[in-house]
């Protein structure tokens, strides 16, 4: 199957997991230009990767229910969310919807996140794709038993028409202020043939922020302060737009600043951070550029030398085809098992198992080190409670991030 994969990626046929045609290359610093000189080699911090559990069947997510119990929650394509606890996968599914799920090419169980007052509340959210392959946002609340989800309380906030059955995007987060951010892809095929990218008047292409408390009659309700909230023609649910198949974002749950890992087409892989003291409105790039490099419809291959950049917020990462394929976004960690690693923003690429830290630099900018060449398919970072990081194996095996006597480093 991986073989396969692969050669699907080689030939831009449709992946059969939320997964993006990308780019690959060494993470560069600076990306504000495509020939921005990388800074020089970084020693890496040494970094190691334990087992944890294996026989999870195609992981899509890891995240922390933040209650307290120390659980860890992994959403599978086939559509059930799993409960590892105590270094074991539970028998009984936290929730099940096999029988409502699409898992078609990059469709299926995507995204998982915890109510920021579950343990009070018990409420949840997911993002799947139906039988018809459009995209739902619903929420859930969980049963008497700790482990296992109400399946009948299914209650939907948001459902959104897929054109194709790629670039999904999936994710689901709360963030600092409460907000649930939803991000979405382009829609599907190659190259944003409809430009939804950049169109406000759909909800493709865009990082969303929605209100799940303030609801009123309402399945949500729409921040005020969200920055195409008051626009005529444009979906007020917006909070950033610009992107082509957003793979796993996250906040840095010290600074609050949010990064983006979003999915390239033929040439280069693309990470944004967006500081925590931003009021959205964030325009990065897609199809305009791929990366900072100016996009090129005709031939995806060969960048144009010059596009209209103005208003455009460009990548603070980014690499080549020549280092991976699809990007997977990762964490800032914040643990206490790496000390070295602490402030890493740490990422991974599905197709080389690639997995990167990048740290801030004086001079400004940030700087890539190669921490672990995994060998497997990368398709998932998770952060537990204490901020302790995590990595899942599409092919079924959840690691731990522990320190290593040595690294490697570029």
């Amino acid at each position: 199957m991986i073989a396969a994969l692969r050669r699907s990626l080689g030939q831009h046929a449709l992946l059969p997991l939320a997964l993006v045609l990308a780019a690959c290359g060494s993470p560069q610093a600076d990306a504000g230009s495509p020939n921005s000189p990388s800074p020089p080699p970084v020693q890496a911090p040494a970094v190691d990767l334990q087992e944890v559990v294996t026989g999870l069947e195609e992981p899509t997510a890891v995240v922390s229910a933040g209650d307290g119990s120390g659980r860890l929650f992994v959403t599978q394509k086939t559509g059930l969310a799993r409960v590892v606890q105590d270094g074991s996968v539970l028998g009984t599914p936290f929730l099940d919807l096999t029988d409502a799920v699409s898992t078609d090419s990059e469709q299926g169980l995507l995204g998982l996140a915890f109510h920021p007052e579950y343990a009070e509340n018990g409420r949840f959210f997911v993002n799947y794709t139906r039988g018809d392959g459009d995209t739902v946002i619903s929420e859930f609340v969980v049963s008497s038993d700790p482990n296992v989800a109400d399946a009948d309380s299914e209650r939907v906030l948001l459902t959104i028409p897929q054109p194709y059955p790629n670039h999904n995007g999936g994710n689901l987060v709360f963030g600092p202020d409460g907000y649930l951010y939803v991000g979405m892809g382009d829609g599907g095929a190659g190259g944003d043939p409809e430009e939804r990218g950049q169109d406000p008047s759909t909800l493709l292409g865009k990082m969303l922020r929605i209100d799940v408390d303030n609801i009123g009659d309402e399945p949500y309700g729409v921040p005020q302060d969200n920055p195409f909230a008051q626009t005529e023609g444009a979906m007020p649910e917006i909070w950033a737009y610009g992107l082509r198949n957003p793979w796993r974002y996250s906040f840095d749950r010290e600074t609050g600043d949010l990064w983006i890992a979003d999915v390239g087409q033929n040439a280069f892989e693309e990470i944004n951070r967006q500081p925590a003291d931003s009021a959205g409105g964030e325009n990065y790039g897609w199809e305009v550029t791929e990366g900072s490099s100016c996009f090129n419809e005709a031939d995806a291959t060969a960048p144009l030398e010059t596009c209209d950049t103005e208003g455009l917020t460009g990548p603070v990462l980014e690499y080549p085809h020549s280092e991976g394929q699809s990007v997977t976004g990762g964490y800032v960690y914040r643990g206490e098992a790496i000390p070295e690693l602490v402030g890493h923003y740490v990422f991974g690429d599905f197709t080389s198992g690639t997995i990167w830290g990048a740290a801030a630099q004086e001079g400004g900018g940030y700087a890539s080190t190669r921490l672990v060449d995994s060998g497997f398919l990368v398709v998932a970072f998770g952060e537990d409670e204490a901020g302790e990081l995590y990595v899942a194996d599409y092919d079924g095996t959840l690691y731990r991030f522990a320190s290593a006597v040595q690294a490697s480093s570029w």
